[in-house]
């Protein structure tokens, strides 16, 4: 009898778990389709955690798991209200051709990265450090972006996330 109940308590566990993991799914942003509808993507998605204007009329849906995660998910929109593109920003590959140094400024790394992890000072840069944690192959990792008291981007580099060590410590 016992091991009929445990079975049975198994079983309602395993159909349980296949049902958030398939509800999880249809919550990633990452799974939204080009030519899906702005309105289908909130609703499937909720609020996101940013929103920006974009030129032509369109429109930045931006779904970040900062703080305590790895991944900014931004959903571009056109004027006509359907999704043109889906795109993890915080990857390593694509860090060199999308920051633009010495021609970003503070609001366009909002648009494109969120609110980061954490802002903070360094003695050798006169300004802010904006950083994002991300995951480079499972490894954790940082993004760190300088901008200036004009609010320009003036430099970025990535390195380890030691965070983890120094909880451990």
């Amino acid at each position: 009898m016992t091991s009929r109940r445990f079975g049975s308590f198994a079983a309602l566990a395993l159909v349980a778990a296949a049902g958030l993991g398939l509800a999880g799914c249809a919550n990633e942003p990452t799974r939204t389709q080009p030519g899906a509808t702005a309105a289908d993507t909130l609703q499937r998605l909720g609020a996101p955690t940013g929103r920006y204007p974009l030129t032509g009329g369109g429109e930045r849906l931006q779904y970040s798991r900062m703080p305590a995660g790895f991944e900014v998910t931004d959903i571009d929109v056109d004027a006509a209200g359907k999704v043109v593109s889906v795109t993890q920003v915080l990857s390593e590959a694509r860090f060199g051709a999308d920051i633009k140094v010495n021609q970003w400024r503070q609001n366009d790394v909002m648009a494109f990265y969120g609110r980061p992890y954490e802002i903070s000072r360094v003695s050798s840069f006169d300004g802010a450090v904006w950083t994002w944690r991300y995951k480079a192959v499972n490894e954790r990792r940082m993004l760190y972006i300088y901008i200036d008291p004009t609010g320009v981007v003036r430099r970025y580099h990535t390195g380890d996330d030691l965070e983890l060590d120094r909880i451990r410590d």
